[in-house]
């Protein structure tokens, strides 16, 4: 079972007080290739997440990623860990909880200087730094403890929900209980009906990890 393997030190220290702060620059536009994740629920549909994917940034991810996607294997999977106000985990194990066969592991990209902000989308691996495969999570808030340099490793993010983020939400916040090894297991499965190429986000959404505009 790939887990997230964190650790986390706070620590505080007064600090002058700091210029007016400016208006940071807008990020540029997500150019793709997208991906997009129709979700259901028993006999809901929660909605379909648009991700953009950063080749330029993460190469070896996205490719990977891409590959899955090719092959179908997303297709029927579920988001297996939900983790209100943390993350969403998903991509390796069918509603049974069984775990699919993958592909062979590859290189951690997490030094890319990507961040795990809200709404990007990162590698889920095991303690070893080298052993992602299919499974992938999306960030519900601000986790910059899983980048690199704070975890170890770290945890490469290779995309961005551009679309969706509201059915994000929506999984985060369902019922969750205990099966067996695996914790944080949703009590109505939520499945990735289809896995999907597309070429444009089919709507325009606020960033997700910057606040909506009024």
């Amino acid at each position: 079972m790939q887990i997230l393997a964190i650790s986390l030190l706070l620590a505080q220290a007064a600090a002058p007080a700091a210029p007016p702060a400016t208006a940071p620059a807008p990020k540029p536009a997500p150019t793709g290739p997208f991906v997009a994740l129709d979700v259901t629920q028993g006999r809901t549909a929660l909605g379909t997440i648009t991700i953009a994917l950063n080749e330029e940034k993460a190469p070896i991810s996205v490719k990977n990623f891409l590959s899955y996607v090719r092959a179908g294997h997303y297709d029927g999977t579920v988001f297996h860990r939900v983790m209100p106000n943390f993350m969403i985990q998903g991509g390796g194990y069918t509603p049974e909880l069984e775990e699919k066969p993958t592909q062979a592991a590859i290189r951690n990209e997490a030094r890319n200087g990507l961040r795990n902000s809200r709404g990007t989308v990162a590698m889920a691996r095991l303690n070893e730094p080298n052993s992602a495969t299919s499974q992938f999570f999306i960030n519900v808030r601000d986790n910059h403890m899983l980048d690199f340099g704070m975890a170890g490793a770290g945890y490469a993010v290779f995309g961005e929900v551009v679309s969706g983020m509201d059915v994000v939400e929506r999984i985060a916040s369902v019922p969750t209980t205990s099966r067996g090894p695996h914790q944080n297991v949703p009590q109505v499965a939520v499945v990735i009906k289809k896995a999907r190429e597309v070429k444009a986000p089919p709507t325009a959404e606020a960033r997700p990890s910057e606040p909506a505009k009024p």
